[in-house]
This record gives structure tokens, sequence and C-alpha cells, in this order.
């Protein structure tokens, strides 16, 4: 479905125009686990035998971003390939073979007189998403949006425009095969910024509004929006070095969390040594790196080790350390201490994904405690942050407030809770 710069109408609590009828809606109640998870797996099959036009569409898009100078790394968020298309595909099934979240009991009691209580989750409504050259981005929030019983209007960018209109397309087809409304799930085409800020302002219509991308777009969103939205923030993460680190764990979480895909929200842009052991860990850790292709800032003790080492680098400044450069390009620190390491974080960090290597149980529990991100990692790289990675099947962003959705975001985050209460005849005296 296209919606053609403008938003269905229809009042708060009547028929969405374009959105699933009284009987499908979200608000009417959840379907059954098991519809929904066939129409998951059916979902699932038809992007696997779509393929073929998923990606030629997608290299319309990979063209169009050639043409226009699009950089490495967000070419590399864009690429569909017959791997890429199966690895999202399986996604969706792995989100069919997860717990429903809508009904699940929260908490509940019965009160001294007798009324029952209890805290029941229930789906958001209508969800909008608004991000940027991600196509996987598109199945992913389908696929989560239909398990917790939400409709989703989905706005992607113009980059990867021909491959959201194809992705969408397949999967409300799929739906409609299943004969389940195709109206879940929605793609907001064309319209340009009239078309974002309609969206951003349906309040009334949309229930949630979700950006994912970068900086810029996220703030865009957060500052102009009048319906509710959940940040999902970016990505600058540190790999912090501790004096009693085993250097042969902290070369490899280092190297993998910088270069196994450099362009994600999830990748190490910084790296924090102590300086007890700088001069043993640093030499080949920067020789690796920059035999890896990645550009390396560093601080002047860093510059100091990497001149002796012969390894090429930049002097760093304030903005390096401030930077997600979702390329291969890292920013390196000595630090005198797990406190001026957890200092340096505190300043520069995103609230995203926080790594320390260390054999020190003590500095790992500081680091744990103290540390204020959505995730903590302990002798272990970034790239785990990831709602597949943390079994979640899939995620519709890692959102990085401190509000009811904290970290990869999957179908729990996706549901609201209300209260039920019942009686016998009771009466409050």
């Amino acid at each position: 479905m296209t919606y053609a710069g403008h938003l269905p109408r229809g009042g708060r609590h009547g028929r969405r125009v374009g959105h699933p009828r009284a009987d499908r809606c979200p608000r009417a109640g959840p379907r059954p686990r098991a519809r929904k998870d066939a129409a998951l797996r059916a979902l699932a099959d038809a992007l696997d035998a779509a393929t073929e036009r998923i990606v030629a569409a997608n290299a319309e898009d990979l063209q169009r971003g050639r043409d226009g100078g699009m950089s490495a790394s967000l070419l590399d968020r864009l690429t569909l390939t017959p791997a890429r298309v199966a690895a999202i595909a399986e996604a969706v099934r792995q989100v069919a073979g997860l717990p429903d979240p809508v009904g699940e009991i929260v908490r509940g009691s019965t009160l001294a007189n007798g009324l029952q209580i209890r805290q029941v989750r229930v789906p958001m409504g209508v969800v909008g998403m608004i991000y940027e050259a991600r196509p996987n981005v598109t199945v992913d929030a389908a696929a989560l949006g239909l398990k917790s019983g939400n409709a989703v209007i989905l706005r992607g960018g113009s980059a990867a425009a021909s491959s959201n209109r194809v992705l969408v397309e397949v999967m409300r087809e799929a739906l409609a095969a299943q004969g389940i409304n195709a109206d879940a799930i929605g793609l907001l085409d064309g319209g340009g910024h009239d078309a974002v800020r309609a969206l951003m302002t349906a309040r009334g219509l949309v229930d949630l509004l979700i950006p994912r991308g970068g900086n810029d777009l996220i703030q865009s969103v957060v500052l102009n929006s009048t319906v509710p939205v959940i940040e999902t923030g970016i990505g600058n993460c540190h790999v912090y070095v501790d004096k009693a680190a085993d250097l042969d764990k902290a070369l490899a979480i280092t190297i993998n969390a910088k270069t196994q895909r450099p362009s994600v929200c999830n990748a190490a842009e910084s790296l924090l040594v102590h300086e007890t052991i700088a001069r043993d860990f640093l030499p080949k850790a920067l020789t690796d790196l920059a035999g890896a292709g990645v550009v390396l800032h560093t601080d002047e003790r860093a510059s100091a080790i990497a001149t002796d080492a012969g390894v090429p680098f930049a002097e760093a400044t304030e903005e390096d350390f401030a930077t997600e450069y979702h390329a291969l390009e890292m920013s390196v620190g000595v630090v005198d201490s797990l406190d001026a390491a957890l200092d340096h974080v505190s300043t520069f960090g995103s609230g995203h994904t926080e790594a320390i290597v260390t054999e020190d149980r003590a500095a790992a529990r500081r680091w744990a405690a103290e540390v204020d991100a959505a995730a903590v990692m302990v002798n272990a790289s970034t790239r785990f942050t990831d709602g597949g990675e943390f079994g979640f099947g899939a995620e519709i962003g890692i959102s990085t407030q401190k509000l009811h959705a904290r970290g990869p975001m999957a179908l729990p985050e996706l549901t609201t809770t209300k209260w039920i209460v019942e009686g016998d005849g009771h009466v409050r005296v």
C-alpha cells in the first residue's frame, strides 16, 4: 500500500481508513498466536521466493547511491544480496517462533477486599517508523509489528525507495494470501517532507513513532513530532582495555568490535587503554587495526606509541572522540585509570554500548554499575548488542533513552499494558 503523502483519516476511536478494520485492528484485541505465526512464516517464504525481484530493485537503489556519491558505509547498509535477503527471511521465522507478548500478565494480585487485579500486555496500536537507507528495517519492523499485534506505517529514506517498495509489496501480498488485511503493513511513499511532517503530527492516528538513522534524523523527529517518540540513538561505542586485561582477548575483541562490520551502530568507535599496559598492547593492536584498513585518530600518548611502531595516524581532537564514524576509522586514547576511562565514556559516549576487557572482577563490577549505557559488555565485543544476537529474532531499533524501552527493542517493547480489575459488585466506600 502507498500513502500518497497523507495519512488515513479517522478519529482516535474511529475506524482507520487504510488500516485494519475494527475486527482486525490491534485495538480490538490480538489475533490468535497461531494465525500470526503462520502469516509470518508465509511472509518469510514469500521473501525467499522474491529474492531475485528484491535484489534487482535494490540494484537500482545502489546505482543511484553510487551516482550520488554515497559513502561506502551507507552503501553497505543499503545493499541486499541473496544471502542478506535469506538472513532477513530467517529473522522473520525466528520472530514467528518467539513467545507472543500480547496477553502476558506482567503482575497481578487479589486485594484484601477481594478485587482481582492484573496488568496485561496489549499492542501499542499504530506504530510509525522513520528510517534511512536500511531496507532490512522495513522487514524487521513489519514482522515485529505483526507479531505484537500492531499495524505499522513505514517511511524509509529515498535512497532505498525501490527496495522498500518491492519489500512491502511482497509482504502485503503474503498477508493477503493468508486472509489477513494487508493494510497492517503500510508504506508512506512519496510526498517529501510534507509526508514526514504529516506522520510526525498524526497524534490520535499514530500511537508511537520510532526514528532510526543518523543523529540529524533522530533529533529532527524528537524535536518536531507531536506523536510520542522512542529515540533509537547513535552508537559512539567504546572498548576499554583495563590494566588487568588478557591482552589476547583484548586484541580479538578490539578488532572484532571495529572491523567486523564498521557501518553499524554497535561497532566500536573509540579504544581506550590503561597506561600500565599501553606499551605492551598498543603496538600490536594499532598495527593490526591499520592492517585492516582502519584510519587511526590517536591522542598524544597513543601517537607516541604509534610512531615507535611505524603505524600511520592522525592527531585526535575532541571532535574525533565524539564522532560516530560508521566506517573504518577509530579514535584511540591512553587513560591513567579506570576512573579516567569512566569519565571519558561519560563525556563522549552516546549511551549505546560500552565494553571493558579485564580479568579484575572488581573493575568489571564497577564498569557494569557506573557506565550509563543501554548495554554494558564485559570481555565481549560491542557487536553483540543486537536483537538477533540477544535471541529476540529481530529488533526495531536500539533505544538509548531511559523510558520503558532501553537497548534492543523487540516484541515486549512494542506493547503497552492495561489493568484488568474483576470484582463481584464491589463499590468503593
